[in-house]
């Protein structure tokens, strides 16, 4: 009785998150974090680490996460529960937009909706960009007067080296461009082993 309570409870949330969250995995982060620390499940650092794991694997991010915290939180049953709260609002939505498209594709207030969504997923994004930059990049309870007071001390060096590394082997080796190419797996791998030997 209490696992299919916590599944419920699963379902409820990641289908919250599933249905109010447009632009993708990384703008479902902050959302699916805010959601997770109601119940205390793990801390911003662990969640960091949720989120590395959530790339390296095959499939979705926001998919990967959902089932990661569901695993957590309820066993197998729970990763079931969760992945499938957060994917039926997509199955759903786009099945509503495939039978209205043709109909209301041209009045303005489809255009005015989309222009409102535009605006929040890029905002949604740079909150995943900040909170995956807290805990790896910089301190996990860094302030913004402490950071934009005495910035180099803010940063950890290690991780802003691996990041600054990669950066700069995807902009000057672009992926999938020709016979100098670094597949992103390669690059993970590197980044990786680079973690274990710098930090």
């Amino acid at each position: 009785m209490v696992l299919v309570h916590k599944c419920c409870i699963l379902f409820f949330v990641f289908f919250k998150v599933g249905i109010f969250s447009f632009g993708g995995g990384y703008a479902m982060l902050p959302m699916i974090y805010h959601e997770i620390s109601v119940f205390g499940l793990m801390s911003q650092r662990e969640f960091s680490d949720l989120v590395a794991l959530s790339q390296m694997t095959p499939g979705p991010i926001g998919v990967n996460a959902a089932a990661y915290v569901g695993f957590r939180y309820a066993g197998i049953p729970g990763a079931v529960t969760a992945s499938a709260g957060v994917t039926v609002p997509s199955f759903l939505l786009i099945a509503l937009v495939i039978a209205s498209l043709a109909k209301f594709k041209s009045h303005p207030a489809v255009n005015y909706i989309i222009g409102g969504i535009r605006p929040a997923t890029a905002g949604m994004m740079a909150a995943a960009v900040v909170f995956i930059a807290r805990g790896s990049i910089l301190p996990e309870k860094i302030s913004l007067y402490d950071f934009f007071h005495n910035p180099l001390q803010s940063i950890h060096p290690g991780s802003a080296a691996i990041f600054v590394i990669v950066l700069i082997g995807l902009k000057k080796w672009k992926t999938g461009a020709g016979i100098f190419s670094i597949h992103p797996i390669l690059l993970t791998i590197l980044a990786g082993i680079l973690g274990i030997l710098i930090l």
